[in-house]
């Protein structure tokens, strides 16, 4: 099983930016399709952004669409998320997931998680 540790939350202002970085090891990255997600309190662990292993294939929730990217670097066992034009409802803990198949949106469907890291967007 791979292990999963996310970084680069912070608090930001409305309009601005952070990168959020997810690094693995322990088992061959390159086999896992990996997903972000974010967790308000109260609410559910939601799906933003999904990267197939290859880095070819990518997927997005409507939400966060245009303004967030993700990415990989399989030499450096790190997924990416940049994420621009940040607005106060996308403050939550980001959560980045490892599975074996692309564009899951359910987050019960993985198996290995992160720790997670917070972002805040306010004035």
């Amino acid at each position: 099983q791979v292990q999963l540790v996310e970084s680069g939350g912070g608090y930001v202002q409305p309009g601005g930016s952070l990168r959020l970085s997810c690094a693995a090891s322990g088992r061959a990255f390159n086999i896992y399709d990996m997903g972000w997600f974010r967790q308000a309190p109260g609410l559910e662990r939601e799906f933003v952004a999904a990267i197939s292993r290859s880095g070819l294939g990518r997927d997005y929730a409507r939400s966060v669409k245009g303004r967030f990217t993700i990415s990989r670097d399989n030499a450096k066992n790190t997924v990416y998320l940049e994420m621009n034009s940040l607005k106060p409802e996308d403050t939550a803990g980001y959560y980045c997931g490892a599975d074996t198949r692309f564009g899951v949106r359910v987050s019960s469907e993985y198996n290995c998680w992160g720790q997670g890291t917070q972002g805040t967007v306010s004035a």
